[in-house]
């Protein structure tokens, strides 16, 4: 089947020769990063965790997002998610793979991850992090090449690849689950030891995921005449509204306990990042973006009127996306940090070599969703040669 890949448009080489020229781009920085270490980034002692962190966080979600078609679709029969949910199985495989690069470049020498391999920690969470983010990445590997394998040879897909399906929608829900652990584990840090972090990651995974693939759904219906139908966009788009709506009751329910509390090291957080703190206010653009980005969003998908036409659905679907990656995958993490426990503030921002490498990341992302759809659409008998 890899052959599929090998066939395109002038369009499509176009993308992917962008695509390979801005990953050449972030592994050239990389390369820069190795010689000299981490003091090219913009992390130090009091902000140890920023863009690359923050993106395997917001990237972990977008894969755990899967769980949204593949239940309906395998639990409840679901007809509707018939041809999205191999799409969301590709998103899922790429997202994962591109979290463990994140992961990569965060340690600074890349041989500081096979300490969890060689001297493996049950006790500690990165141990089981590990753990889940592989097997996730195997499963849904799996059922993305036997369901495609079987669909390419005209066979019915093998009866153990259902318990195998099954087994991923649960194993889904613990990669954020873990995900959030890492964070609220840290009892120094007040801004995430919270009980309500894991659900709140979860509610931004199935706004944020599912708002990536109607854009995708959407780009491939007009670039690749790959449709996958209007129900299942608009049943996507139900989800990403109940999901984004429990994402900002829960983010509320922590604004309405730090300040009704107030409790100092609780509402420092929120003042640095939408007011700023002590002069210092570098994220509270980003955060008031996040927010009109929002409302915006939902009240564009609330209204069924506007949800129905796809132009706004659109538009919306981007809004949603960008603002839980302001908010997931900025302010959340730095926003942990600043202030410090010994409350002083510190601003941190990416340097051009951690936004070349983070781009880079992405590209790569980008490249393994190109060629995971393209040889979906080749076997699912659509025009293999469209402008794609």
């Amino acid at each position: 089947m890899l052959e599929k890949a090998l066939t395109g448009g002038r369009g499509y080489w176009t993308w992917l020769v962008a695509l390979v020229a801005l990953i050449a781009i972030g592994g050239a920085a990389w390369l820069r990063q190795l010689e000299i270490g981490l003091a090219v980034t913009g992390l130090g002692r009091d902000v140890s965790w920023g863009l690359y962190i923050a993106q395997f966080t917001f990237l972990v979600g977008v894969a755990a997002s899967a769980v949204t078609v593949v239940l309906p679709y395998y639990l409840h029969d679901c007809k509707a998610f018939a041809r999205v949910t191999i799409l969301g199985e590709c998103l899922a495989v790429a997202s994962v793979t591109a979290c463990a690069l994140f992961i990569l470049v965060d340690m600074g020498q890349p041989g500081r991850v096979l300490n969890v391999l060689l001297y493996p920690s049950p006790s500690s969470l990165m141990f089981w992090d590990m753990l889940s983010l592989g097997g996730y990445l195997i499963i849904n590997a799996v059922i993305a090449w036997v369901t495609l394998s079987a669909e390419h040879e005209d066979v019915p897909a093998p009866a153990w690849l259902r318990p195998v399906v099954l087994l991923s929608i649960p194993w889904a829900i613990s990669i954020h689950t873990v995900t959030a652990f890492l964070y609220a584990g840290l009892p120094g840090r007040s801004f995430w030891m919270t009980a309500v972090l894991a659900p709140r990651f979860l509610a931004s995974a199935f706004a944020a995921g599912p708002s990536l693939l109607i854009v995708l759904a959407l780009l491939l219906r007009r670039v690749a005449r790959f449709d996958v139908g209007r129900d299942a966009i608009q049943k996507l788009a139900v989800i990403v509204v109940y999901a984004m709506i429990a994402n900002v009751f829960f983010l509320l329910m922590e604004v309405f306990t730090a300040f009704y509390s107030g409790i100092p090291e609780h509402v420092g957080h929120f003042q640095y990042l939408f007011a700023g703190l002590d002069g210092h206010g570098a994220l509270v653009p980003w955060m008031w973006t996040s927010v009109a980005l929002t409302l915006a969003g939902l009240a564009l998908l609330i209204v069924p009127r506007f949800r129905r036409n796809e132009s706004l659905l659109a538009v919306a679907a981007i809004a949603v996306f960008l603002a839980l990656w302001i908010d997931k995958g900025l302010g959340l993490i730095v926003g942990g940090f600043v202030p410090t426990p010994f409350e002083h503030v510190v601003d941190y921002a990416p340097t051009a070599i951690e936004i070349l490498i983070s781009a880079g990341i992405w590209a790569i992302g980008a490249l393994l969703v190109t060629v995971f759809y393209k040889i979906a659409i080749a076997v699912r008998h659509t025009d293999p040669a469209a402008a794609m």
